[in-house]
């Protein structure tokens, strides 16, 4: 799929959990709607008062995380930055979600400010499929974290982590080879390689 596809996910499913951090360093969280996702952009509004507007003015980072009834999950982590010509954006978002009306009726609407999420990286993870899939992707081009685990040419072929797998993601080789899109990252074969041929992968 492509992001949008993705991001979409998340718009259908609205009602999101958003993580910022407070100017204590102390992990926060709340349910956010998302009001618009286009051109690989994920765009929200929240009220002046809150004190989550405060800490995405003094931070900024985000993350953010979805599942719909199908059990496929969506998250993201980036940066939100409050738009210019606020009132537009504003104005936008009621007219993609005319529930808010009655929320802020009227001119009250423009005590929200909008943001938007332009860059950042997300993850896809499908529970409803067996294996289980997962995809990583990117908005707008801002590079993908590495996740998970290989397994290095130190490999001896032993077929311990092979065997172990939940997912069953790990395939014959030299050496063998973890199939990414089925993995759960749960670092059974980690612990128990034998010769620590499998590593936690890095980002370069």
């Amino acid at each position: 799929m492509e992001t949008n596809n993705y991001l979409q996910i998340l718009r259908d499913v609205k009602d999101v959990a958003f993580a910022t951090v407070d100017a204590h360093g102390m992990p926060q969280v709340r349910i956010i709607d998302i009001m618009i996702v286009e051109n690989e952009k994920i765009y929200f509004c929240t009220s002046r008062g809150k004190d989550f507007h405060q800490q995405l003015l003094h931070n900024g980072n985000v993350a953010i995380t979805g599942m719909n009834k199908n059990y496929q999950m969506v998250r993201v982590s980036g940066k939100a930055q409050r738009l210019d010509s606020n009132n537009y954006w504003i104005d936008r978002i009621f007219e993609e979600n005319p529930s808010m009306n009655v929320v802020y009726p009227g001119k009250s609407r423009y005590i929200l400010d909008a943001f938007c999420i332009q860059e950042g990286e997300g993850e896809f993870f499908d529970l409803s499929v067996s294996p289980i899939a997962r995809y990583s992707f990117s908005l707008n081009k801002k590079p993908v974290t590495l996740k998970g685990f290989e397994i290095s040419e130190a490999c001896i072929e032993c077929g311990k982590c092979r065997r172990n797998c939940p997912q069953q993601c790990i395939v014959e080789g030299k050496p063998y080879q973890i199939i990414q899109e089925h993995c759960l990252h749960c670092g059974l074969c980690y612990e128990n390689c034998p010769v620590q041929a499998i590593l936690r992968r890095r980002t370069i």
